[in-house]
């Protein structure tokens, strides 16, 4: 007779994507820990969630790779179950259950209950903010609304997350005082739109009032700002962070593109001279703050004449930090019924002029530090190097501010003053003061 398997199941979650998969990745993992589940973050585990991105088809593919490597992984016996959420299941569901049959379930990005129900957790309504966060100790992302109004015309959001919805403030500072008790220190607020938020339930724009409770928390010293829309945003924001020292003066503002004719197919709501109008007053507002960019190029129809524009203006607005990417036509968006008329070749290699570019600009800004000091959080030693960030980097994607460990020793998880005594194009050397 077969005895049934005493062995107990650990559930190892998978997170691709974007900042925001990390959040409901974290929020999964608080509450299946809460039903007593052993619950960890890609590690091993006999029971696979795959959380996948959707956005464009070089994401795509890393999540449908995923998804067969385990499904292979299922048909030798090496996990026993694989189940799929997020993005790219939420879009591509149905072709998702006919090509990749042996996945146990798939599920959309709003159905967190019965995931968690076919993981054998029930959903704890009561555990507001409360989840397993995955980034280290001292940094941790708080979203604070989910999905997009938003008409432009080369994003996919809208269909994968649906319409914009405003976290209350009062939630979000519970979870922020949550985060705190735990060691956190850097608050990274993230949506698909921080200009929009409040908007829904506050009948106004409200991220100035939301920063103000924040900055009330006791053990945040630091509020990173990520994901801005250009078109109406609340000035009031930029005077709150000139007078109060919690938020860094770093703003993420993606802007896509500044040709005007570009800007009008891909539905932006603004024009050059508007974006250029709303730079300079954040210069002039929050002096030596940090913007951080990101663009597309290849967009249907982009000219030559539309990049150089670009190019040039990129050349003139000398971000702190910027990410370009190429178009990626994307079924059921807005952008997706115009050809797909510049070759790929075109679109790289307009992506690597817009990058070598900007790897000049970001070595020039760079120099002007050497023999600067500044506060930095220090994240990780990594090799032979603490490495740490100023305020002026959000994690993974700017510069690292890298101390010699054979020479210094400093806290992970601390901030600590750094003399920058050397620097490159996307990294900083520097020495405890």
């Amino acid at each position: 007779m077969r005895t049934k398997s005493l062995k107990k199941n650990k559930i190892n979650v998978i997170t691709l994507g974007c900042s925001k998969n990390t959040y409901d990745s974290e929020v999964l993992m608080g509450q299946l820990k809460a039903s007593g589940k052993d619950v960890v973050h890609e590690q091993e585990g006999n029971i696979v969630v795959i959380n996948t991105c959707g956005f464009i088809d070089n994401a795509k593919a890393e999540s449908v790779n995923t998804i067969l490597e385990y499904a292979d992984k299922k048909d030798k016996g090496l996990v026993d179950k694989v189940f799929v959420t997020g993005c790219l299941s939420e879009r591509y569901r149905p072709d998702l259950e006919k090509e990749i049959p042996n996945v146990d379930q798939y599920f959309g990005t709003t159905e967190l209950p019965l995931l968690l129900k076919a993981l054998g957790a029930d959903y704890k309504h009561e555990l507001l903010g409360e989840r397993l966060t995955t980034t280290p100790k001292n940094y941790a992302y708080l979203k604070i609304a989910e999905g997009c109004d938003r008409p432009c015309s080369f994003c996919a959001i809208p269909i994968m997350r649906g319409k914009h919805i405003s976290q209350p403030i009062e939630k979000l500072v519970k979870e922020a005082e949550g985060l705190a008790k735990n060691g956190v220190k850097e608050l990274i607020l993230i949506a698909q739109d921080l200009t929009y938020y409040g908007l829904d339930l506050y009948q106004k724009r409200n991220l100035a009032e939301l920063l103000e409770n924040l900055v009330k928390v006791e053990g945040i010293e630091w509020i990173r700002l990520h994901y801005a829309f250009p078109t109406g945003f609340p000035m009031d924001v930029l005077e709150l962070m000139k007078r109060e020292p919690k938020i860094c003066n770093y703003i993420d503002i993606p802007l896509q593109h500044i040709s005007d004719n570009i800007l009008k197919s891909m539905r932006r709501g603004t024009t050059k001279a508007k974006t250029t109008k709303l730079l300079q007053d954040f210069r002039a507002a929050v002096p030596g703050m940090a913007i951080r960019t990101t663009l597309i190029v290849g967009y249907p129809g982009e000219t030559q004449e539309d990049f150089e524009i670009l190019r040039d203006w990129v050349q003139e607005m000398k971000f702190e930090r910027l990410g370009c990417f190429t178009y990626s036509h994307e079924e059921n968006t807005h952008a997706y019924l115009l050809a797909d008329d510049v070759p790929e070749e075109v679109k790289q290699a307009r992506a690597a002029e817009i990058m070598d570019l900007q790897s000049q600009i970001s070595w020039d800004l760079n120099q002007e530090k050497i023999g600067q000091t500044f506060k930095c959080i220090i994240d990780r030693k990594e090799g032979q190097h603490f490495v740490g960030r100023t305020e002026f980097d959000s994690p993974d994607v700017d510069n690292e501010v890298l101390i010699d460990a054979s020479k210094f020793y400093v806290k992970t998880g601390e901030f600590v003053n750094v003399k920058i005594t050397d620097a490159t194009e996307f990294d900083l050397y520097g020495e405890p003061v």
